[in-house]
């Protein structure tokens, strides 16, 4: 080579060297010292080893910022392509300045164009601040460093490309740091965000809120993982350490498509279809108000018991999840008895009408476990919202095209067929029950309080002449087997111990299923 190559393939690989530190080791170790990873560390434990190429890796370098904080490029996690970015917050404390911007949007963009996931790793304070002296004209643009003029593809509009990616692509954010603004505003129009246990997310952080609302409050208190995991529903899990959040970002991967257009990639594991499971019988009870974990029967239900639950600390009376039947992914929506009995709430519709529609973009069949006594009851559920959020749900049941396949496992009372989609006429393919089931209107003992009330108030022992009408209700219209016999959208009443090799087969008939009963629009306006 002649003494010009050598010279300039010297300075690159200095460069490179360079940029691997990002804002420098002293600040590359403070973040060591809050027990985190710099960005490089954290690319590095979620991508393959040698998949990574970058997009600008030497935006900034003139002016000492590296990459300008963001760390973009595409690379495999366990073979399969994706795009990527990574805030660095060693450089400029990560905010999002006009070049950090552009390549947040135009990865998105690339993912879009070529049909891949997409994945954000945040730690950002959000927009950056123009220094006075700078002549910036604004945080997306102007200024020494920066492009000459704003360009609109930047940090400001990166909620575009998030909006025309969605239910195209997957995406998925990490919030691995104190982020707030754009930070969070982004992750929010992804499909699903993972935090860890030291991280933050608010629009404001606790100094602004001091000095505007006069509270006092701590930025885990305002807006750390617990809170949104469990209170505000805005994250769907959280891990204890970046590790393992990266690991679940992996899991979830595995059950889901590259795009719109392809189906879940096929796992072999080893699972036999035509199995039984005896267990199943002794998980749940027959007794309709003694409550049982919704969560064991999926398990047992799953290929290899695995179950990944989305939101597991939100709206607990309602589990959302991935799971695998004879190798193929599904979603699960199942009610759990062990919170509120398994009712229907303002926060159990707004996270099964999202992972209804979540399903439905990306081709995942979806299978209903039913075991509910219908819409909480009360004036604190009325005037949430109830009406409006349940008819979110309703929205996602009626636009939903996968198919479809329903068990009632004990009770499905009311409003609760409704809302868990096992009325006819709501696209659900497949009906089945176990023999235990209770359905109607309203519960037995509900129903002969009702109809018999001048009956039982007049008779000398009201208590013995209620249970033996709420007996001889059980038997004739609390039957499943009289019921079957008169409801046709009933394909069959099963044992337990079936449920699985019922599931598979019957998802396996519908595995080419196309149905597309929309009309020619726009788009509909889900009850928001």
């Amino acid at each position: 080579m002649d003494e010009m190559m050598e010279k300039r393939i010297n300075q690159l690989r200095e460069i490179r060297e360079k940029l691997k530190l990002g804002g420098g080791q002293d600040k590359i170790d403070k973040v060591h010292a809050k027990g985190k990873l710099s960005a490089r560390e954290r690319v590095d434990m979620l991508m393959d080893p040698g998949s990574v190429v970058e997009f600008g890796t030497l935006v900034g370098y003139r002016y000492n910022s590296p990459a300008d904080g963001l760390i973009a490029g595409h690379g495999t996690i366990n073979g399969r392509r994706v795009c990527f970015y990574c805030q660095d917050p060693t450089v400029q404390g990560g905010s999002i300045g006009m070049k950090h911007g552009f390549k947040m949007y135009t990865t998105v963009e690339r993912a879009m164009d070529m049909k891949v996931p997409f994945i954000g790793l945040h730690d950002s304070p959000g927009a950056r601040m123009p220094k006075l002296d700078s002549g910036a004209q604004s945080a997306f643009g102007g200024g020494e460093g920066e492009m000459g003029a704003i360009s609109d593809k930047n940090g400001g509009s990166i909620f575009f490309p998030n909006t025309h990616a969605s239910g195209y692509v997957p995406q998925i954010s990490a919030i691995l740091g104190n982020c707030a603004g754009i930070s969070v505003y982004s992750p929010a129009l992804n499909d699903f965000i993972f935090m860890t246990d030291k991280s933050n997310m608010y629009i404001t952080g606790p100094r602004m809120v001091k000095s505007v609302m006069h509270e006092d409050v701590t930025g885990d208190d305002l807006g750390g993982s617990k809170i949104h995991t469990q209170k505000s529903g805005v994250a769907d899990l959280r891990f204890p350490t970046e590790e393992d959040c990266f690991n679940g970002i992996k899991e979830l991967l595995s059950y889901l498509p590259s795009n719109c257009e392809e189906k879940p990639p096929r796992v072999e594991t080893g699972d036999d279809p035509t199995r039984f499971d005896d267990e199943l019988a002794d998980i749940v009870p027959s007794d309709s108000t003694r409550a049982f974990d919704m969560r064991k029967v999926i398990r047992k239900i799953a290929d290899n018991g695995k179950y990944f639950e989305i939101k597991p600390e939100f709206a607990k009376e309602m589990t959302v999840g991935f799971g695998r039947l004879d190798g193929y992914s599904v979603g699960f929506v199942a009610n759990n008895s062990m919170t509120m009995a398994g009712s229907l709430t303002v926060d159990s519709s707004d996270k099964q009408a999202r992972f209804i529609r979540f399903c439905d973009c990306f081709n995942i069949p979806l299978v209903f476990l039913i075991d509910t006594s219908a819409y909480l009851p009360g004036s604190v559920q009325e005037h949430a919202g109830i009406i409006r959020h349940g008819a979110k749900v309703l929205y996602a049941l009626c636009e939903s095209t996968v198919p479809r396949v329903a068990v009632t496992i004990r009770k499905a009372y009311g409003g609760g067929n409704l809302g868990m989609g096992c009325l006819p006429g709501l696209n659900t393919d497949m009906i089945f029950q176990w023999p235990i089931v209770e359905a109607g209107v309203m519960g037995p003992r509900q129903a002969v309080n009702l109809f018999y009330a001048a009956e039982i108030m007049a008779a000398d022992d009201p208590d013995k002449v209620r249970e033996e009408k709420l007996k001889e209700y059980q038997e004739l219209a609390g039957n499943p087997f009289n019921m079957a016999s008169d409801n046709i959208f009933t394909e069959d009443i099963i044992e337990p111990r079936e449920t699985r090799r019922v599931l598979i087969n019957s998802l396996s008939l519908l595995r080419e299923k196309k149905k597309n009963i929309g009309k020619p629009k726009k788009h509909g306006n889900i009850p928001l």
